[in-house]
């Protein structure tokens, strides 16, 4: 299937189908010069693909990891760019998870203003998430996603067949993504999800219902102003505990399912507590108030002293708080 997103440009395309990767340059025009860049982590047959369908293509291998988003290895990429004699009117193609996308994107939007970028997510994270919006970033000093851009994509392809390599934290960590959405917008989601007995079986149907939600919320707000703040349910807290330790063992997902669990009513808690535990996501992490803090103070979202959270009080609705920073302690407090 094809979901459209519009923009205030063009609008771009999602290609929601099995298969589909072996057919991508149906999709994308491919026909010209191509930086494809993947990581270590994902299978290369899937950027071999890729460039098999491309005119001129060459493949940039990242180290799989957040870490991978830094300054060095930006320069690097606009090293490789400049080394093809890369032109306005070529591009940038993203196969990977979320580090991946990010990247590329924060690439393609600055290299001569803005090339061309198309993305092709291979996790589940990506796939549901960060594959559409346009938010495209790289870490710098510890924090995550500081320095950034919004910046559509061309086209993005979503070929679920390439979940099958993913190991089951992986996919796992992914889903917390669609419960976050679901729980803020969607009941019926975050029901199928609750009753699901196979998610395999279930995977297309979440993908698409998650990215209808998605969809539908970054076209009525693409540079988060106002109503896009209901994707961040689960981020405020759960970057912070990413940034201080996602390098040591804790996957995005994952952050984000513990980010949740203070930002909603007691009876909320206890339901995404209970999934998270199904699709054995961990819920409790010892953390000190001001571990994490210092994070949250530097996140992009925060206006002086100031951020609004995502609130979570009936499964399928959501109300923005905006609070003072330090009153998150309190939430921490209560749900971790």
């Amino acid at each position: 299937m094809v979901l459209h997103v519009n923009t205030s440009e063009a609008g771009y395309d999602i290609i929601l189908e099995r298969g589909s990767l072996e057919r991508v340059s149906e999709y994308f025009n491919l026909n010209r010069k191509v930086l494809i860049i993947t990581d270590s982590g994902v299978p290369m047959e899937y950027a071999l693909t890729v460039q098999r369908q491309c005119k001129e293509a060459y493949i940039h291998v990242l180290d799989a990891g957040e870490q991978s988003k830094s300054i060095d290895n930006y320069i690097k990429a606009l090293q490789v760019l400049v080394d093809m004699g890369m032109t306005r009117t070529d591009c940038v193609v993203a196969v990977g998870g979320g580090v991946v996308g990010d990247f590329s994107g924060f690439v393609a939007s600055t290299y001569m203003r803005g090339i061309d970028f198309y993305n092709i997510p291979t996790t589940f994270l990506s796939q549901v998430d960060s594959s559409i919006g346009g938010k495209v970033a790289i870490d710098f000093m510890g924090v995550k996603n500081i320095v950034g851009a919004f910046y559509q994509p061309k086209g993005v392809l979503i070929d679920s067949n390439t979940l099958k390599t993913l190991d089951k934290r992986q996919l796992h960590a992914g889903l917390c993504e669609s419960i976050k959405m679901s729980a803020t917008s969607n009941k019926e989601l975050f029901e199928l999800i609750e009753n699901s007995t196979s998610i395999d079986n279930d995977l297309d149907e979440i993908i698409e219902k998650s990215l209808i939600i998605k969809r539908d919320v970054v076209e009525k707000d693409p540079k988060e102003k106002g109503l896009r703040r209901v994707l961040n349910f689960g981020h405020t807290i759960g970057h912070g505990i990413e940034s201080k330790y996602g390098l040591k063992g804790y996957l995005h997902g994952e952050c984000v399912g513990m980010g949740m669990l203070p930002m909603c009513e007691s009876s909320v808690k206890q339901r995404i507590k209970a999934l998270l535990n199904k699709y054995q996501i961990p819920t409790d992490i010892d953390l000190a108030n001001e571990d994490i803090m210092d994070y949250i103070k530097k996140d992009k979202k925060a206006s002086g002293n100031q951020i609004t959270i995502v609130y979570v009080e009936k499964i399928g609705t959501f109300e923005l708080k905006k609070i003072e920073i330090e009153e998150i302690q309190k939430y921490i407090k209560r749900g971790l």
